[in-house]
């Protein structure tokens, strides 16, 4: 079982920028794909980007794409989310996900609650 911690959300003004973490344990890093997704109040949770396990490939949904950056860093274990040009719209809880199936699927099995393995959420919030 993989174990999954997030940080560095918080508050911020728009247009401003923002990376999150997430610390991942308990199984080898390289094993599965890895994603980022949200859930605003009153909304359902949404894809925001995913990222192959050998990091050759993103994925991003069309709200966040070209400002947001998904990456990966192998030594450290660890899973990042970079956010520039941050809207109002952006405020969410943010959630770090695993899962074995490709990059490419993630955002359907994870919202399909198909497997994979979540993260507690970090709260990210913009100010207009």
């Amino acid at each position: 079982q993989v174990q999954l911690l997030e940080s560095g959300g918080g508050l911020v003004q728009a247009g401003d920028s923002l990376r999150l973490s997430c610390a991942v344990s308990g199984r080898a890093f390289s094993d599965d794909a890895m994603g980022w997704f949200r859930q605003a109040p009153g909304k359902e949770r949404e894809f925001v980007a995913s990222i192959s396990w050998s990091g050759g490939d993103t994925y991003y949904s069309d709200s966040v794409s070209g400002r947001f950056t998904i990456s990966r860093d192998s030594a450290k274990n660890t899973l990042y989310l970079q956010m520039n040009s941050l809207k109002p719209e952006d405020t969410a809880v943010y959630y770090c996900a695993a899962h074995r199936s490709s990059a490419q699927a993630m955002g359907v099995v994870m919202t399909m609650g198909l497997g994979g393995s979540w993260g507690q959420g970090t709260q990210v919030t913009v100010s207009s």
